[in-house]
């Protein structure tokens, strides 16, 4: 048992790159570690990486920027914070004490005295013989120690020291709660002076090991979630196969049976023929035996006839000439037996007739595929509000108008940016030292559509002036470039490093950061795709979904301008004005209808799931919208913005 447990750890602890344990293990933004040394050498390999300054992961392919990138590429898996919990699963393994050990008493060694350990001191990091325990435990300074038995079989860790990296003789022991950083005692007096929250580690051990359970238990219950999705979804993938198999044996079936008839059909032909065949045969056969006897009694006249003719007495020639008079009326005229019509059969042929064969063909309908269909999503429940958010501001010259959204989390400190068109304003709303704080940058009329750029920075649609703002996020804002496009430019949304997606009358355009127009996508089988594409988003397979206020539809738009599906439904489920489009971690499509007052939720393949909340249940207005990565929703419309949870 304790072997297997071993060899989970070092699994756990061994890195995919190498195959080994962990060395200097580093940690990249998706969350996957590896060894520094790894990292570097996986970039190396990754022209693209080193052009674009990312550090690419090994196993999900995901990217993490690079802080500093204009230092060499060797130095920049060094710039990433190192995994202390990895790197202390890692020691903590090689400081495991074992039972059985030769472990002397540290209090009788000093004294030089070589006492078998029979308890260890986790406080003191020290291991005690019987007699020495009890003086510890009679020590006012050291009764409350927490003391382990070592007598039986009984792993104890020891706790780590974790050493500063700039100061190599000091012990990290505080933590700045205003940088979200663990210090030691030299960097806390030099960097954190200005600080209002440093507290001991120590201290903290409480919180973080409650938040960490009350983290495990979310993570078991999606784990076990997970895990029946899968069994779910294996049993659905049996009972698919079972379908399969039996609608093919059905197929098969009712095929046989059409086939049966036609051979059922050509056995009717075929005896038909026969019978006409063997009837006329007959009559025919029966002709040729009359003849036959005719032909046989004309003979023997003809020899009677002979022997009259060459006999010497007349009597003969009287009897002969008596008996062809009397044979004359019995037969008939000899002379018409040849022009006599018997009605014979020429030949027997089979006609088909092949167009109303075809037409049958072409026809034949032997049955119908039925496809019965599960919903896979799950509508959200009803919506709670968490927050509320005021957009006004003390700089405010007119009323808010908010007219998009984003959120982004700037060194741990969870950021909402909103276009403010009222106030001709970039706005951002923040929470810092326990306070609320906001920002605001003025940037131009008519400011639309804001989408995330990266970690730190966000694009801006300005459409009077026709340009695309980039904006840093600290979380305050600070303009960092502009370019002047072409057109005029409502929505936005960023496709990779090097290509973005811009939405304006009549069509969406497909920009390099430089704004030009790499290509416009206006048609789907000559008909018009867009009127007014005023809000989009990115799904999770990198295509743009386009909400259309004027078309009344939702639009899939893959990058390279092609149509994967498009959602205008009729009757009770047609869209009135739809607005704002996000979507969520499982892909589904969140989608506000302004005039309907109301949000529905569809599948990644536009199917309907449900109304999710009206604006009343809400008590919002449903304009732009937008789903962080935590799947909490955040809605703008007018002056306000909500943080709802769907509980």
């Amino acid at each position: 048992m304790a072997t297997s447990r071993a060899e989970k750890v070092t699994e756990f602890l061994t890195c995919v790159i190498c195959q080994e344990l962990y060395t200097d293990p580093c940690t990249l933004r998706c969350d996957h570690t590896f060894c520094r040394k790894c990292v570097t050498g996986y970039i190396k390999t990754r022209p693209d990486a080193i052009q674009s300054k990312t550090i690419p992961c090994a196993f999900c392919r995901q990217d993490t920027k690079v802080p500093s990138p204009s230092r060499p590429v060797e130095e920049w898996a060094g710039q990433i914070k190192p995994s202390i919990i990895i790197q202390g699963l890692i020691d903590t393994q090689a400081d495991v004490v074992k039972t059985g050990s030769a472990s002397c008493c540290s209090v009788c060694e000093k004294l030089g005295e070589t006492t078998p350990g029979a308890s260890w001191c986790s406080n003191c990091k020290v291991s005690l013989c019987e007699r020495c325990v009890k003086m510890h435990r009679a020590n006012p300074a050291s009764h409350g120690h927490e003391i382990c038995d070592l007598s039986g079989k009984v792993k104890v860790k020891r706790r780590r020291k974790v050493m500063c990296r700039e100061h190599k003789d000091e012990v990290i022991k505080l933590v700045c709660k205003d940088c979200h950083k663990a210090v030691c005692q030299t960097c806390c007096v030099i960097y954190h002076r200005q600080c209002e929250s440093v507290v001991t580690l120590e201290s903290m051990l409480p919180t973080m090991t409650h938040d960490l359970r009350e983290k495990a238990n979310v993570l078991s219950k999606n784990i076990h979630r997970k895990q029946t999705i899968v069994q779910k979804t294996n049993k659905k993938v049996s009972g698919i196969e079972k379908n399969k198999v039996a609608a093919e044996s059905h197929i098969k079936s009712v095929v046989e049976r059409v086939i049966a008839n036609i051979k059922q059909k050509e056995n009717q032909l075929i005896n038909k023929v026969r019978d006409i065949s063997d009837k006329q045969t007959k009559q025919l056969k029966a002709v040729v035996k009359s003849e036959e006897i005719e032909m046989q009694m004309s003979k023997q006249h003809c020899e009677f006839i002979d022997q009259a003719l060459v006999s010497d007495c007349e009597k003969d020639l009287y009897d002969a000439y008596q008996a062809w008079e009397s044979r004359v009326v019995e037969l008939g005229d000899f002379r018409d037996t040849d022009t006599v019509d018997k009605q014979e059969i020429d030949g027997i042929r089979f006609m088909p007739d092949m167009d109303n064969i075809q037409y049958i063909l072409n026809e034949l309908q032997l049955g119908k595929i039925d496809v019965t269909r599960q919903d896979q999503s799950t509508c959200l429940p009803s919506p709670v509000r968490v927050d509320m958010i005021d957009g006004r501001m003390a700089s405010d010259e007119g009323k808010p108008d908010l007219q998009d959204i984003t959120v982004l989390f700037v060194d741990g400190i969870q950021t909402i940016v909103v276009s403010d068109m009222g106030n001709n304003s970039l706005k951002s709303f923040y929470t810092r030292k326990k306070k609320p704080c906001h920002s605001k940058l003025p940037l131009g009329e008519l400011l639309c559509g804001v989408t995330r750029l990266k970690e730190n920075q966000v694009l801006v649609s300005v459409a009077a002036s026709r340009e695309i703002v980039t904006v840093e996020v600290t979380p305050d804002l600070k303009l960092v470039s502009t370019i002047t496009t072409s057109k005029t430019y409502i929505s936005l949304a960023v496709l990779g490093p090097s290509s973005l997606a811009a939405g304006t009358d009549d069509c969406v355009d497909i920009l390099d950061m430089a704004g030009h127009v790499l290509r416009s996508v206006t048609t789907h089988n000559k008909d018009a795709l867009f009127a007014m594409p005023y809000n989009m988003c990115v799904n999770n397979k990198g295509n743009i979904l386009v909400s259309d206020c004027e078309k009344k539809s939702v639009t899939c738009v893959t990058p390279e301008g092609g149509v994967v599906w498009r959602y205008a439904p009729t009757g009770d489920r047609a869209l009135s004005m739809p607005a704002g489009i996000t979507t969520t971690s499982t892909g589904d499509i969140l989608l506000a209808d302004m005039k309907a007052k109301k949000m529905i939720q569809l599948t990644d393949s536009a199917e309907y799931v449900g109304d999710v909340a009206t604006s009343q249940a809400a008590h919002c207005v449903f304009c732009a919208i937008h789903v962080d990565r935590h799947d909490t929703l955040y809605v703008c419309g007018e002056s306000q913005i909500r943080k709802i949870k769907f509980m």
